[in-house]
């Protein structure tokens, strides 16, 4: 999570600009869409599509991001974004996974309070409080309420035409979305069958019986758990507690610490960091390209 350390340490980059992020990962987006465009039937034939969404859930309306190629039917991916909510950056981030053959929803989590985007980007959220101001939305989204969230988005999902339900579903997460992908995991065990967490917070919680690293057994799902290294120096033991988790459910799961500090994979963070970034999106990708599409 990004906690008071993080925040403290961002606080000097309250003005950071994200706008060589944002079109570093516009052009590989762009790319993807047009390197989908040679790979058959199943590929975009020009660009994406996109659309601001509206979902039933149990409690309510859930708004949403949606992006898929302009036409087939391809995997469907659902992302949870950190801390901050969806706003633009998951946008682009979106456009970059879906021009890589996929249908991507991204969730707003806090739905049962606000509607997206909460905060226009990170530097917004740090300047006005927005710790304080998500505090009560996040009490709100646990395991049984965002378990709840992912089966509406996933029967969503499967009666798009851009969706091919035949095929298994992806979900990655950020900080906060991190245990969430482990959630929908375990709520829709049959669907869900690759799960990204990225610098995901707190996946082991030892006195928490719904701790995500203990529900993994109950999804299908092979895992990627990227670490942040600052995140890895106060809980040393969650790699180990997540790799013997995922050993003895019988559960694939690659457990990593990368250089680089939390929130180093969302291109509106101040503490992205391109490189390690760029692997843990290869390793995401490989994840799913081998879970959603062989």
């Amino acid at each position: 999570m990004c906690d008071s350390d993080d925040l403290k340490r961002w606080d000097a980059k309250r003005g950071f600009d994200w706008s060589g992020n944002r079109r570093q990962f516009a052009a590989l987006g762009a790319a993807g869409a047009i390197a989908a465009c040679t790979r058959g039937a199943s590929a975009a034939s020009n660009g994406l599509i996109e659309h601001d969404v509206t979902i039933a859930t149990g409690d309510g309306t859930m708004d949403a991001f949606f992006v898929a190629p302009e036409s087939g039917s391809h995997p469907a991916i659902v992302t949870w974004p950190d801390i901050a909510g969806l706003r633009e950056a998951f946008r682009v981030m979106a456009r970059r996974l879906a021009g890589q053959g996929y249908a991507v929803l991204v969730a707003n989590p806090y739905y049962r309070d606000a509607k997206a985007p909460q905060f226009a980007d990170f530097s917004t959220f740090r300047s006005q409080g927005g710790s304080e101001t998500v505090a009560p939305w996040r009490e709100k989204l646990t395991a049984a309420s965002i378990g709840g969230d992912a089966q509406a988005l996933i029967g969503w999902l499967d009666q798009r035409p851009e969706v091919d339900s035949e095929s298994s579903v992806g979900t990655n997460g950020y900080c906060m979305g991190g245990p969430f992908t482990v959630f929908s995991a375990a709520a829709v065990p049959k669907r869900v069958r690759g799960a990204a967490s990225l610098h995901g917070a707190g996946l082991v919680k030892p006195d928490d019986p719904q701790s995500p690293h203990r529900l993994i057994g109950q999804g299908d799902a092979r895992y990627l758990f990227a670490i942040a290294q600052n995140d890895d120096a106060k809980q040393p033991e969650a790699k180990t507690k997540l790799r013997e988790a995922a050993d003895s459910a019988g559960r694939a799961a690659e457990v990593e610490v990368y250089p680089a500090d939390h929130g180093w994979c969302v291109i509106d963070s101040p503490a992205y960091a391109s490189q390690p970034a760029e692997k843990a999106w290869g390793r995401m990708t490989a994840l799913f390209d081998a879970t959603l599409k062989a």
